[in-house]
């Protein structure tokens, strides 16, 4: 039985990730900080659960021994320049040097959609500047330990437990009209079950794992939307106001920067930030000029034809139906034979 050790396995994109292989003879690892935080993962058979830091290379060298292949999801959106680069490129750094020490070649890293390949330092924001150094400190591993890589840019992902068009979905219930930085900024929203199954097919199918070696793929869906767009959809889908949703006002670039700075302030993690702004300035579509989820096998399914099935309000008999069946229905994508 093949072994994979899955860092960022117990997030949002891990969680689907793990399901899948679960149903296939392979076995995970997923360190975690917060074991009390993967009930969903507790149940899954051939599922390896451990409190670990991650960012130790030490640990990460331990956790690699005997391991077959290494899947890298963590990411962080918000932070500083430290925080940014310790996750997406100070890491990468220490998981190639482990890679190396354990003897493992095979790594499939999730990098972002509007990365630069070439010049970083290029990049409008923060985020995609440290997203962009990160791929490039796997990319020299390659020549200097030997990895097979393979990286995933995706767009947005939506899916029913998302931090996206949920948090849209909620704005809209709770205020009579949206004041919107950088709505007119564009984005392919692709399907969290869509992005596993592109990763595990990159992983473990004899048809997609050999040649996806050395490629980048863009992980995005059949649609394309303007921020405006997808704050108006999550309105709609969600039934609120009747299914009309409420206004949404694109501000003006110098109010969109004050709010979002405003927004920064907020306790918690912040809904925008300035560095969010800057990352919209590139589009977060396909350039066309890399391959896509197709070429591993994937047909995308588009956000109009899933989002609804969990933003739409649910009387109980229709709640506790899909809880006992689950929302899959018609629409749900096909993969490729």
């Amino acid at each position: 039985m093949n072994k994979v050790l899955i860092l960022g396995g117990a997030g949002f994109v891990g969680r689907h990730v793990c399901t899948k292989l679960a149903l296939l003879p392979w076995q995970v690892t997923v360190p975690t900080r917060r074991f009390d935080r993967t009930k969903s993962l507790q149940i899954q058979s051939r599922l390896d659960l451990f409190e670990a830091d991650i960012f130790d290379e030490a640990t990460l060298a331990r956790l690699l021994q005997g391991q077959d292949a290494v899947i890298n999801l963590v990411a962080q959106l918000h932070g500083d320049e430290a925080a940014l680069a310790r996750a997406h490129v100070e890491l990468p750094q220490k998981l190639a040097r482990a890679c190396s020490a354990a003897g493992v070649h095979r790594v499939i890293h999730v990098s972002a959609l509007g990365v630069p390949s070439l010049q970083p330092e290029l990049a409008p924001s923060r985020y995609l500047r440290s997203k962009a150094r990160g791929e490039a400190v796997l990319r020299q591993a390659v020549a200097a330990y030997g990895l097979d890589l393979t990286v995933l840019r995706p767009s947005v992902i939506f899916g029913e437990d998302d931090r996206f068009l949920n948090v849209f979905a909620a704005l809209q219930r709770r205020f009579p009209f949206i004041p919107l930085a950088g709505g007119g900024s564009w984005f392919q929203p692709v399907w969290v079950e869509d992005v596993a199954q592109a990763l595990v097919n990159a992983l473990a199918d004899p048809r997609y794992d050999r040649e996806s070696i050395g490629q980048t793929y863009e992980a995005c869906g059949p649609e394309r939307f303007t921020l405006q767009d997808l704050v108006n959809f999550a309105g709609h889908a969600a039934g609120v106001n009747h299914g009309r949703g409420r206004p949404v006002i694109d501000l003006p670039p110098a109010l969109g920067r004050l709010q979002a700075r405003l927004l920064e302030c907020a306790p918690g993690e912040p809904m925008m930030t300035r560095d969010n702004l800057d990352s919209m300035q590139v589009p977060n579509i396909a350039s066309g000029v890399l391959p896509g989820l197709q070429a591993l096998g994937v047909t995308p399914s588009g956000l109009s034809a899933i989002a609804p099935r969990y933003l739409a309000p649910m009387d109980p008999a229709t709640r506790l139906r899909h809880g006992r069946t689950g929302r899959r229905g018609p629409g749900h994508p096909t993969h490729q034979p």
